[in-house]
């Protein structure tokens, strides 16, 4: 008994060690004696998953109850231990700050919510529905992050494959519906570590928002003839790679994507064995790489050999606006298709005027009553004629505008001429005419110099009228180019790591559409869909998710950072005149998917190499073993190198003195995967004023597999904002191109 008594002593004495506390009275207890400080979800970081999960969940539980008491299992809302360590607990800020001294820690933050960032779209990236394809794609399982899915869609039909692949892991969670998984989803699950559910969730991987079941049956969905939205984008509708399968991970609900629910769905996601990652979620501004649940996230599924593939944020067009940056993580930018969809005004003069929307209501030649909304006020509400003529909520007299196309100087949804009874709307577009949107009545957004034509005709005549048709299709001979909402860059965390890293189709997008999910979100609006045509970032991530899965088909082996090299280096080269940002706007160009699978060369990179890459981000030898689970894993006291010696496929410098660049060498390292034996040439493109040096210029290989290194230099001037260049390696067969983006940016 003393031999016993003596071990659970020296336990607790090590648990103490590691918790770094000591014998005083809990912070539990003082806290008891407060005022009830408030209370939120804090996200406790350590790092990879320990060797020995049951004592490392041991540690957990002493840990929160030396803060909480007797209190902390009732805190506990997440515990991660299948694919990393940590846990998340509801707890004071006080408390937070005293768990954070404790020893074994990378990080601990509040739990903050995220937002939510195709028939011709396929076709026009290169990849037809009779493009060569591998005899294992169907092994390829891509994990979606996102609302949800509705699985008796067509486009989830897993008519003609083969049961799930022995790898898969994961399982089937039901919730309160009856969601069933099939051989195309292998499997589902949901997340809400809040416990708090409103009227329009449902807890069950059911997807009854839209934006879940939209990405997934972009990236995977299986080949649908006959899809459509109304009879609008009609074609066939399919994933990237439509013999594919697909996991379900529940973490957006009605009230947004939370932190906490982002990391349990990563921890059980990696451990299922899904292939690639799809997560069209960002926050609001940057964070630092591990205090940021996508950035942990992704970088755990990269040590197991998952690319995850993410958006990169609706928050453009101005620079720095990109939230997802993590250089392990492939950021995508979103690109204009060559569909593009317009609609029609006809006035009570015959005349016509071209606007910009989804409309899919048809109402003939009938012309209906014009007023301006600014002459419709509900003066009961609150409203005059200098605030109802913006259309906002509430704003409009119903009496007046009932069976009437109300004319709007704003913006706006179309919900308030829509609730008012009106029978159309005319809005003003904003400058935005690269993207069409679904209004709940028949509506078409135009240009403010059409508005006033519009506007001038109405007070010219008596009983002005006007109809609005049924949306059409142009061909958009300019695209690709980045759409005016997709976020840019540069970088905000690392500067001189170039994001977003590739664009892809983003812009009117059809796919598949829960039944019971709203078209637009406008009450009454009682449409029903099965395809819906939307944009967003969103939309371009589970593009280039299809193309990361199509790859992997035919290279099962190669690491994420390959993968995406892959992807970078032979995407399409997109013309700078298209945005003022260049590559801060579409990273190195426009997915390819088939030259892709065939790259020549790739920029490979693995743990090691991001840990390194952090050790010249200012991260702790402390930190670098807790996130790496390796003792050896250590930082020199002023490390060498910078952003610059990554591995990376591209090649980004952020420059307070433009006019005058000093010297800045890159080092890079490029595999052959092309030709056994091949010879590259180095070609360089720079503007006038830019100085490129590539040493060597000339790299020879003898073997598949073997690895060259050669330095750039960059050196020179610009007087821009920002400059463009690129360095491509030749071999008579393949171009690996890689994009060098200049920037000045401020000092101030």
């Amino acid at each position: 008994m003393r031999l016993v008594h003596l071990l659970l002593r020296a336990r607790w004495v090590f648990l103490m060690l590691i918790l770094g506390l000591s014998c005083t009275p809990r912070i539990a207890q003082a806290a008891e004696a407060a005022k009830q400080p408030e209370r939120k979800n804090y996200i406790v970081y350590m790092g990879d998953k320990p060797e020995n999960t049951l004592f490392s969940s041991q540690v957990q539980k002493e840990m929160i109850s030396a803060v909480l008491g007797s209190d902390g299992a009732n805190a506990v809302r997440y515990t991660f231990s299948r694919s990393f360590s940590g846990f998340v607990v509801h707890m004071t800020e006080e408390e937070k700050n005293a768990m954070s001294k404790m020893k074994g820690i990378v990080s601990i933050f509040p739990a903050e919510k995220k937002k939510l960032h195709t028939t011709r779209s396929w076709d026009f990236t290169g990849l037809p529905i009779n493009a060569k394809r591998s005899k294992t794609e169907s092994d390829v399982i891509v994990g979606v992050l996102d609302t949800g899915a509705w699985p008796e869609s067509a486009s989830f039909n897993d008519a003609g494959l083969s049961p799930p692949p022995l790898k898969w892991r994961g399982s089937c969670q039901q919730g309160v519906t009856d969601f069933k998984c099939n051989k195309k989803i292998v499997g589902a699950k949901y997340y809400k570590a809040d416990g708090r559910f409103s009227s329009e969730d449902l807890r069950s991987p059911r997807d009854t928002e839209g934006h879940g079941t939209h990405t997934a049956s972009t990236a995977a969905g299986s080949v649908v003839a006959g899809a459509s939205m109304l009879g609008l984008g009609q074609g066939t509708a399919r994933g990237g790679v439509p013999r594919a399968r697909v996991a379900i991970y529940k973490i957006c609900w009605s009230d947004g994507c939370d932190d906490a629910d982002i990391l349990a769905a990563y921890d059980d996601a990696i451990a299922d064995g899904v292939d690639i990652i799809s997560l069209s979620v960002g926050g609001s501004s940057p964070r630092n790489y591990f205090d940021d649940s996508i950035a942990i996230g992704s970088y755990h599924a990269m040590k197991h050999g998952i690319l995850s593939s993410i958006s990169a944020g609706n928050s453009g067009p101005g620079f720095f606006t990109t939230t997802n940056v993590a250089p392990w993580s492939l950021g995508v930018a979103a690109s204009t298709i060559d569909r593009k969809f317009f609609t029609n005004v006809q006035l009570g003069n015959n005349q016509i005027y071209q606007g910009i929307s989804l409309n899919t209501f048809q109402i003939g030649n009938k012309k209906f009553p014009l007023i301006y909304a600014g002459n419709a006020p509900n003066m009961t509400g609150g409203f005059t004629g200098n605030t109802s003529r913006f259309c906002t909520n509430g704003s409009l007299n119903s009496t007046q505008v009932k069976d009437k196309i109300v004319l709007c100087d704003a913006r706006v949804s179309g919900a308030a001429p829509f609730a008012a009874g009106a029978a159309g709307a005319l809005l003003y577009d904003g400058g935005v005419t690269d993207t069409a949107f679904s209004v709940p009545l028949p509506a078409s957004y135009l240009s403010s110099t059409i508005l006033q034509s519009i506007f001038n005709y109405s007070t010219s005549v008596p009983g002005p009228r006007a109809t609005v048709f049924k949306s059409g299709e142009n061909k958009d001979t300019k695209a690709p180019y980045v759409a005016s909402f997709s976020s840019r860059g540069p970088n905000a965390i690392t500067p001189d790591i170039l994001k977003p890293d590739i664009s892809a189709p983003g812009v009117d997008i059809l796919a598949a559409w829960p039944t019971v999910a709203p078209v637009t979100g406008a009450p009454g609006d009682k449409r029903v869909v099965s395809y819906n045509i939307i944009s967003g970032t969103s939309m371009a991530c589970p593009h280039a998710t299809a193309v990361a899965a199509y790859i992997k088909s035919y290279h099962p082996k190669w690491s994420p950072a390959a993968i995406k090299s892959a992807m970078m280096t032979t995407a399409a080269l997109m013309s700078p005149a298209t945005s003022t940002q260049a590559e801060f706007a579409y990273g190195s160009g426009h997915i390819n998917p088939v030259k892709a699978i065939n790259p020549g060369l790739v920029y490979d990179a693995g743990p090691a190499d991001y840990v390194n890459f952090l050790c010249t981000q200012n991260y702790t030898t402390q930190m670098l073993q807790t996130l790496t689970g390796d003792s050896n894993s250590t930082c020199p006291p002023n490390p060498k190198g910078s952003a610059h010696d990554l591995n990376y496929p591209s090649f980004a410098l952020a420059t307070t003195t433009p006019t005058a660049i000093a010297p800045t060498t890159y080092r890079r390292t490029v595999t052959n995967v092309g030709s056994r034996v091949a010879v590259y040439r180095a070609v360089v493109t720079a503007p006038r004023g830019i100085k490129i040096q590539v040493t060597p210029n000339i790299l020879a290989f003898l073997y598949l597999g073997e690895s060259k290194s050669y330095t750039l230099t960059v050196s020179g001037g610009f007087n821009t904002t920002v400059a463009s260049a690129s360095l491509r390696w030749e071999d008579g067969v393949h171009q690996v191109r890689s994009p060098i983006a200049l920037v000045f940016v401020s000092s101030t």
